[in-house]
């Protein structure tokens, strides 16, 4: 991949990433009068009478929400709101590419819990869903947690949610290979914000029993008297302190943390066969390359491009909420974001399609240490995914479609992904 340069950043967000586009004609005197009055009418009368009409009225059921308060924006941490902006810019983009979805950035010059509920919950009536990001921990949990029981749209805080599908995703694949169970090993979380404290609980409802969580000021026990409610939560007891004694017999570590963290030594100290998901960006907890030197048996993933097993969170959020969407979901459950880790788990073992080996010039491309979680450019993801969580709303009762045929929903989706020709499983 080409070296990036600030110039090249400056040209390619001037004048920003986003336009809007019309989908009806409005070319003549019958046409406006469609598009707004007197024919608006119509469908107003229809939508006040029966709500739900609103679907089929207006783009409402294709139309997430991209909302931040700029309080933890990517790396750049509390930059504020317009700051923030080319970033929501940029996952607006991600949803239309990646899945159909319309998407529209908010960005709020408020910070307090309620300010942002009531003004989230103000504005939702236009929306099929919300898509909450980068808002700090831990006022993020509580904001997610009340606007889900407020609302009756799907409402996602990807920055936690995201992080877990996928690594989840990649951890079962790992430890498969590894010939290892989810309920023996022992998992390592450097980092505990929004993404780590939400990676604990997914891998928890996997099955997993000794997870250790390790933030800035060692590891999270029980005998810490500086701990937030949700760290409480996944506080356990030990003696041991630091990261390094952590480290020590570790099958997996997820590093949500900052770069160069993680020493040569603590991965040494690892078990056998470990697996290493260093996610911080640009710069990792430790790089591949320094890992590789020490040990040859670690699958290891990143949050960066130029790696194997890039941990992106474009493999979930676009493609979770065209299911959900699809079906007039009125929340995003648990059952739906193991649906999608379990899709994504799955879709890895598959055959690649020619079109992601000929993007990354691996015509060997396969199952395997360096290949456990698929790649973003795979357009089977958009089908696996937003199908299982489509069944997985059906299946949990928060759908308010009746005849949902998942086989014919596959298909569907299929058509809008490939044209004939390109199809190639």
């Amino acid at each position: 991949m080409p070296q990036l340069t600030p110039d090249d950043a400056l040209e390619y967000h001037q004048g920003g990433k986003l336009a809007i586009e019309i989908t009806k004609p409005c070319d003549t005197q019958h046409d406006l009068a469609l598009a707004y009055t007197p024919g608006v009418a119509i469908p107003c009368k229809a939508i006040e009478t029966t709500p739900a009409k609103a679907y089929d009225y207006t783009a409402k059921g294709n139309l997430v929400a991209v909302i931040t308060d700029g309080s933890a924006v990517l790396g750049l941490g509390n930059i504020g709101a317009l700051a923030g902006k080319p970033v929501m810019e940029g996952k607006v983009v991600l949803f239309k590419k990646f899945a159909d979805v319309d998407a529209f950035d908010i960005e709020l010059n408020v910070h307090d819990i309620d300010s942002i509920v009531d003004t989230c919950a103000a504005i939702s009536d236009g929306f099929g869903g919300i898509n909450l990001e980068d808002i700090a921990a831990p006022k993020c949990f509580e904001i997610e947690a009340k606007l889900q029981q407020r609302l009756k749209i799907p409402v996602m805080h990807d920055d936690q949610h995201g992080t877990a599908i996928i690594t989840a995703a990649g951890l079962l694949n790992a430890l498969e290979l590894g010939n290892k169970r989810i309920e023996t090993v022992k998992i390592v979380i450097l980092g505990a914000g929004a993404a780590g404290l939400a990676s604990a609980k997914m891998y928890r409802d996997l099955g997993a029993r000794h997870i250790v969580v390790v933030d800035s000021k060692g590891i999270i026990t029980t005998q810490r008297n500086d701990l937030n409610p949700y760290k409480q939560a996944v506080a356990i007891e030990s003696r041991d302190v630091t990261l390094s004694d952590a480290m020590c017999n570790a099958d997996m570590l997820l590093g949500l943390s900052g770069p160069n963290i993680v020493t040569q030594e603590m991965v040494r100290s690892m078990a056998p066969n470990p697996v290493i998901f260093a996610c911080a960006n640009p710069e990792p907890e430790i790089l591949p390359e320094v890992v590789h030197a020490i040990r040859d048996d670690v699958i290891m993933g990143t949050g960066r491009s130029d790696y194997p097993n890039q941990i992106n969170n474009v493999l979930g959020f676009p493609s979770i909420f065209r299911g959900a969407l699809d079906v007039r979901a009125t929340k995003i459950t648990e059952s739906m974001k193991m649906a999608a880790a379990r899709a994504l788990a799955q879709l890895a073992k598959e055959p690649v399609p020619y079109y992601v080996k000929a993007a990354y010039n691996q015509p060997d491309m396969a199952y395997g240490a360096t290949h456990v979680i698929p790649s973003p450019f795979n357009k089977e993801v958009l089908i696996w995914v937003a199908s299982a969580v489509a069944q997985a709303a059906i299946d949990d009762g928060v759908s308010d479609v009746n005849d949902f045929d998942i086989t014919a929903y596959q298909k569907h989706l299929r058509s809008q992904v490939y044209l004939d020709h390109e199809y190639d499983a």
